[in-house]
């Protein structure tokens, strides 16, 4: 199946240009690839439509969840908070409803698609509804039926009217909605559903990985650490030279650069590289970026003389949060929220077909003390 992690960045772009815009868009839209992602072909601006359509038909909230977002205090990380309001949501799970009444195993796929579609028209309704209770002013919009999905997002977290900023949606969306199984929330999401848990729960299960501090929150430390990095050295704006001295300083004290190296990929992280061409056209000039692009010049080379990593390259994370902080989202610990939501594309359309291919449920296999002894008493 397509992923957007695993190809390769002349393997991206192609499927940025192909895939349809919105009228007046730089950016194609995670409708576009959801369409791709399901049935392996690229959509028309019409087929594309339908599925914007078919989420804004189905975009709204129980009261009940409404409320048990509200009732949360601010002090509860929105990552908590995003995770208990889908398992909320899963009370109206048409897969679970199905199940209990005793559905034919061949037609499971059709309620689970049922309720991925449920989930998506709704993830930008619990996003938002998290962000202005836990830092703003609690206020909160609706669902535009003629705007697409990100549109309606940037707009419902309070930035509708920056073009650019509903763009940058656009393409954070698209390119965090990996379902390659070798991640953790798209793996532990699978890895649920294989029990026959429905959708909801089963990306809430994916979510509580992506918390990690060694998965989704890795934007936010990258963000951190150079933010640090700045206030340490004294400048907004270091040389390479001080940039090299600081990697060093980190590693020597036993910790890592983050935002670099990648489980999978031996190269520039072609999502990175997606994030810096929107950085060169539309904040060319900002200085946190200016400083990002200074690390994709001296990390490489600090990493591969440190010996230490077999990929010295840049990843996802080691960009996206320095573009939400350009346009005003500063709130790094809503930044895993954002992945969340984007991550729902990805590993929703992926359990689609789990259930269509008739997938068993997972069953990791266990080994004894003596059978691991006898793996390593050779070495």
């Amino acid at each position: 199946m397509f992923s957007l992690c695993t190809t390769t960045s002349a393997a991206v772009r192609p499927v940025q240009e192909q895939l349809p815009k919105p009228k007046g868009a730089s950016e194609t839209t995670p409708e576009a690839l959801f369409w791709l992602l399901l049935t392996g072909e690229v959509p028309t601006a019409t087929q594309t439509q339908s599925i914007t359509d078919e989420l804004n038909s189905r975009a709204s909230l129980p009261q009940f969840v409404e409320e048990l977002i509200d009732r949360c205090p601010s002090t509860l990380h929105p990552m908590s908070q995003f995770s208990l309001a889908v398992n909320a949501l899963q009370h109206d799970s048409q897969f679970a409803k199905a199940y209990h009444a005793g559905i034919n195993r061949k037609d499971y796929w059709d309620p689970v698609y049922e309720d991925s579609l449920n989930l998506l028209a709704k993830l930008p309704l619990v996003a938002s509804r998290i962000y202005r209770n836990v830092f703003k002013d609690g206020k909160h919009g609706k669902i535009d039926t003629a705007a697409d999905y990100s549109q309606n997002f940037a707009s419902l977290l309070g930035y509708g009217e920056n073009r650019e900023f509903a763009d940058l949606m656009r393409l954070y969306l698209v390119i965090h909605s990996d379902h390659e199984g070798g991640n953790v929330s798209a793996h532990t999401t699978h890895l649920v559903g294989s029990a026959l848990s429905d959708p909801y729960l089963s990306f809430a299960a994916g979510l509580n990985g992506l918390a990690g501090p060694l998965h989704g929150l890795a934007n936010q430390e990258v963000l951190r650490w150079i933010l640090d990095m700045q206030e340490k050295i004294g400048t907004d704006t270091p040389t390479e030279d001080q940039i090299r001295d600081y990697c060093w300083a980190t590693l020597n004290s036993g910790r890592v650069v983050p935002g670099y190296g990648h489980a999978v990929l031996r190269k520039t992280d072609p999502r990175y590289m997606a994030q810096r061409e929107f950085a060169l056209k539309h904040l060319p000039e900002d200085k946190l970026f200016k400083t990002v692009s200074t690390l994709y010049k001296v990390v490489p080379g600090v990493l591969t003389e440190h010996g230490k990593t077999k990929n010295p390259w840049p990843n996802v994370d080691a960009h996206s949060g320095v573009l939400l902080r350009h346009f005003g989202l500063v709130e790094q610990d809503f930044y895993t929220v954002l992945f969340g939501v984007s991550r729902a594309f990805g590993v929703l359309s992926q359990l689609i077909w789990d259930r269509a291919l008739g997938f068993s449920i997972e069953r990791p296999k266990s080994l004894t003390t003596e059978a691991i002894r006898k793996m390593f008493e050779k070495q």
